[in-house]
Parts: structure tokens; C-alpha cells; sequence
């Protein structure tokens, strides 16, 4: 089964169009969800979660539609998003508390856990704390009501590297279980990187892409050659390149580059880089 089914998700704005989203996610995998600020992460993040409301399409969460009964639906739900949103006066304690009244599988246990990984106060209130603070005391949330979903808006925002890194650490744990995936926005794409199963690219409200990670692997290069021998490949091979006083650097689809062409391995990022801003006219 899917984790998540996204189908011909539209979402219009005055100044801004989601348009035609469709991907899906199976079940015990991370998918990574990269793009700049403003691409539509987030908006297709509010949509999953109905939060926001649609122009057009389907979304299916652990095989329902996501517009019936919700409030179950969220049960299996771990959700963070860019902004944490507890009442600024609880503690972590208190946080706690509520959310033993709110979900049904809460483990106070693995809450306890979780702050003491983050090294998060018991009595401090939630709107003296820090960015990272306040978003890490969201993933202990998350993770404390055994989810088989986690949908995180970047979540790593505000987390020093050495955290971060931590907590790719505690997403890759918690996919070991086949019953568990994830779905995570970030502009960060080596975090991404590190741990994703698939990447979706987002941009400008579409699509561009939607893989395994490990068949962009496969698929893509990166060559670097002069003006005049870039001139005779074809030009469909590229998603992109840059030029410089020193030649080209382009991504360029393997199969379409001569095998005797000497071509160098991607990098996430930097394929990324190269489909928004590689200019092939």
C-alpha cells in the first residue's frame, strides 16, 4: 500500500498556482519534497493535510481519502510543520499532558525520551524558547503517538548542524519499520540527500520531477566539456548547464551522451540547480 496518493492537486492563488501535483509515496519510504522558498512546498504540504482548501485533485493518506474523518486519519499522523504551534505559556510537561488527552496511542515514556535527546527544559514556557528549541519539541510530539506517517515541513529549520544530523538519524530509525514512511519539505537538499528514498522537485507551483533517488543516480551526469564539443551532443540529452570563460558544465541525461564521453556522478543539489537555472537556449 501507499503511504500517500497525490493526484492532480491544484491550488490557485492571486499571485501563485499549484499546479497538476501528482506523486506517490509507498509505504516504508522517506520522500523528500526540495525546492526554494515560495516553490509550493508548503501549500502542497496544507493540502495533504486538508488544511487549506482545494481547486482540483485527490489526496489518499494510508489508503483514505484525506477529506473523510480526518480526526482519525490524524491518529497515524505525525505532523510538523514550519511553525510550532503550542500555547506559548506550557512547559514541555504540560505539552505532554495535553497530548496524552489527544492521542490515543501517546507514550509518555518515548516523549521523556525524546526530550532528554534534545536536552529540551521541563519548566521553561514554550515562547521563550529558541526556533530550534520549539521545533524539536514539535518532533518529540510527532514522535510519541506512534505515527505511521510523518509529514514534516522543514523541520530542520532553526537546527544547528549537529542536531540536524541527529535527526536524520532519528528519521532513518523510524522508517526501519516497513509500516512507517515519511514525507519531508526542506530547501536543505544535502539533509535530504542523506536519507530519502525518492525526491519530488518543486518549482515555481510544478512538478519537475518525482523519482527513486537511486535512478537519478543512474540516469543523470555531470559533463564538463568546451563550447564547440557541447555544440555537437544533442541537445535533448541536458537539463540544464552553465557556461564559463572555462567551458560548460551541464546535467545531462546518460543515455543520450556517447559512452566514450568521460562524464563525472550528480550530486541531489545540483541537479536540482541545474533544472531550475540551467539555461539551454
Amino acid at each position: 500500500m501507499n503511504a500517500l496518493e497525490v493526484n492532480d492537486l491544484c491550488k490557485a492563488y492571486q499571485a501563485f498556482t499549484l499546479d497538476n501535483i501528482s506523486f506517490e509515496l509507498p509505504s516504508g519510504c522517506i520522500m523528500g519534497l526540495v525546492g526554494e522558498n515560495g516553490a509550493g512546498k508548503s501549500t502542497t504540504i496544507k493540502l495533504i493535510l486538508n488544511m487549506i482548501k482545494r481547486d482540483r485533485g485527490t489526496v489518499k493518506l494510508l489508503g483514505k481519502d484525506n477529506r473523510d474523518n480526518f480526526v482519525d486519519i490524524a491518529e497515524d499522523l505525525g505532523v510538523v510543520l514550519d511553525e510550532v504551534g503550542f500555547a506559548e505559556v506550557l512547559n514541555s510537561v504540560q505539552v505532554g499532558k495535553i497530548m496524552s488527552k489527544t492521542f490515543k496511542n501517546w507514550n509518555q515514556k518515548v516523549y521523556e525520551e525524546y526530550l532528554d535527546r534534545f536536552s529540551l527544559p521541563r519548566k521553561k514556557k514554550f515562547k521563550n524558547y529558541s526556533k530550534g528549541m520549539k521545533m524539536k519539541l514539535g518532533i518529540a510530539v510527532a514522535l510519541s503517538h506512534d505515527p505511521k506517517l510523518l509529514v514534516l515541513d522543514e523541520a530542520t529549520s532553526g537546527l544547528d548542524p549537529v542536531v540536524r544530523d541527529d535527526f536524520m538519524d532519528i528519521v532513518t530509525e523510524f522508517t526501519r519499520d516497513e509500516g512507517h514512511s515519511v514525507l519531508m519539505s526542506s530547501h536543505i537538499v544535502r539533509d535530504l540527500e542523506k536519507v530519502c528514498d525518492y525526491i519530488a522537485f518543486l518549482n515555481d507551483g510544478k512538478l519537475l520531477l518525482c523519482e527513486e533517488k537511486d535512478r537519478l543516480y543512474e540516469k543523470y551526469c555531470v559533463i564538463h566539456c568546451s563550447k564547440e564539443t557541447f555544440s555537437e551532443l544533442d541537445n535533448n540529452a541536458f537539463l540544464g548547464k552553465k557556461e564559463s570563460p572555462y567551458g560548460i558544465e551541464a546535467i545531462a541525461d546518460r543515455s543520450r551522451i556517447p559512452s566514450s564521453f568521460e562524464v563525472s556522478p550528480i550530486d541531489i543539489e545540483k541537479l536540482f540547480i541545474f533544472m531550475v537555472k540551467g539555461d539551454l537556449e
